[in-house]
């Protein structure tokens, strides 16, 4: 066993010096680099046998009779205070003795595990000295047979220039696998080296430009302006346009009257002055917009409200409802009757049974009236936490509207639902009766 033991050690401190060779980076974010690290293990089983059974005393090892192992590990931080690490362990043990149950086996085995864990410190990476908790899962090879187990503890960090870290820790590792695996105390000393690259120094900026004259000092450099003496625009190339017409006064035959390029700065007749000239204005003698070729946006259903404006452009409606026909007081109030008689299992998105009728009157409705949309609403009162009645009165709502969609028959795209948990009451929340107002569902027709 010992030679196996030195030959692992050997192998495992030329990988690690190997790794220390390279240029280290070091933490300017507070947060650990890449560490390579070497460990020297030792485990009790003994100890959890007393800690279970305390009738029989808590049985610790001696170090001579604790068993031995290596490990290399891997380390990168995750936050400042949040490690991730990664560690392939070789256990000297003869762990058929604990397979076949036959404490008088004495064959030295070695068993092999990998074991990824998180460490959470209190204090940044930076620190001199940081303890932390350390959490994770493991898994290995023992003598022929595969074991699980759950490795939680304590443990200490030692940082040297960000660089060098030192590493103390103890576990108690629960076993998933008893009959492979028994619970041990585990406890590790080892070294770990960053093994991260620096970032090479940005080059120093250029100088700056010479400076270069601007006579008129309009921002367009001499070379540039087309009008170096007089201040202009830089989108002009530095002359000016006294009637802002886009047109450099140097090229406008109309400088003092706004016009078009194509007529060299002048003016074109626009009689209906909507701003396209009668050349290209369809409606020469009525203001209308250029999308619509000169013309006045169309209102197809007569009804006052533009095609752009109105949602329900072939049924005339009010500006109000944006185009579309007002929805009679009848319908909505049988959708209002129907939202007061929805029901739910206590604390639950489940409906009852007693709601189905109501829910499907709506559908009806629905039916009768393609064009009709619906927004079901959830709301609960204020009684317990904010998160958690947001989550059930969505549930809820789009319990509301399943229902409509599969029990009902009424398209997906005519339904949307929303939660807004106690943020809308409609009554104080300090009595039974508010509450319960305030416990409800609402649907909101609309034909746009």
């Amino acid at each position: 066993m010992k030679q196996k033991l030195t030959l692992i050690v050997a192998i495992m401190l030329l990988v690690t010096s190997a790794f220390s060779q390279k240029n280290k980076k070091t933490s300017s974010t507070g947060i650990k680099g890449p560490l390579i690290g070497l460990h020297f293990n030792m485990a009790d089983f003994n100890a959890p046998t007393g800690i279970k059974d305390p009738v029989s005393g808590k049985v610790y090892s001696t170090i001579a009779n604790m068993d031995k192992g290596v490990s290399l590990s891997y380390w990168k931080g995750l936050t400042r205070k949040v490690d991730f690490s990664a560690k392939i362990n070789a256990m000297f043990k003869d762990y058929r003795a604990i397979y076949y149950n036959n404490p008088t086996k004495s064959n030295s085995e070695v068993g092999f595990e990998l074991e990824p864990t998180l460490n959470i410190r209190p204090y940044g990476d930076n620190s001199l000295i940081a303890p932390f908790l350390t959490v994770g899962v493991g898994g290995g090879y023992y003598t022929g047979h595969w074991g699980a187990y759950v490795p939680a503890g304590v443990g200490v960090q030692f940082n040297f220039l960000n660089t060098t870290y030192l590493f103390v820790q103890a576990q108690y590792k629960f076993t998933l696998t008893k009959k492979t695996l028994g619970d041990n105390l585990f406890y590790s000393l080892g070294l770990a080296e960053n093994i991260g690259r620096e970032k090479k120094a940005l080059p120093p900026p250029p100088p700056p430009p010479p400076v270069i004259l601007d006579r008129d000092g309009d921002g367009v450099l001499d070379a540039d302006d087309r009008c170096p003496d007089t201040p202009g625009l830089v989108a002009l190339k530095g002359c000016p346009d006294r009637d802002g017409d886009g047109i450099p006064d140097i090229d406008d035959k109309c400088p003092d009257v706004k016009g078009l390029a194509r007529y060299q700065g002048c003016p074109i007749p626009d009689r209906d002055k909507d701003g396209i000239n009668d050349e290209e204005d369809k409606c020469p003698d009525v203001f209308g917009y250029a999308r619509y070729q000169g013309c006045p946006i169309p209102d197809t259903d007569k009804d006052g409200v533009n095609d752009e404006e109105d949602k329900c452009i072939n049924e005339p409606g009010p500006a109000s409802n944006f185009g579309c026909p007002i929805i009679s007081e009848t319908i909505v109030n049988k959708v209002n009757l129907a939202a007061k008689n929805v029901f739910f299992a206590t604390g639950s998105a489940k409906l009852l049974a007693k709601s189905f009728g109501p829910l499907k009157t709506v559908a009806q409705i629905m039916k009768d009236n393609p064009t009709f949309k619906i927004n079901v609403e959830g709301h609960t009162d204020s009684v317990g936490k904010h998160d958690k009645n947001i989550t059930l009165s969505n549930d809820r709502a789009a319990s509301v509207a399943n229902y409509l969609k599969t029990t009902g028959a009424v398209d997906e795209s005519r339904i949307t639902s929303e939660g807004y948990g106690p943020d809308r009451p409609i009554a104080p929340n300090k009595t039974a009766a508010g509450r319960a107002k305030n416990r409800r569902v609402e649907m909101h027709l609309r034909n746009y």
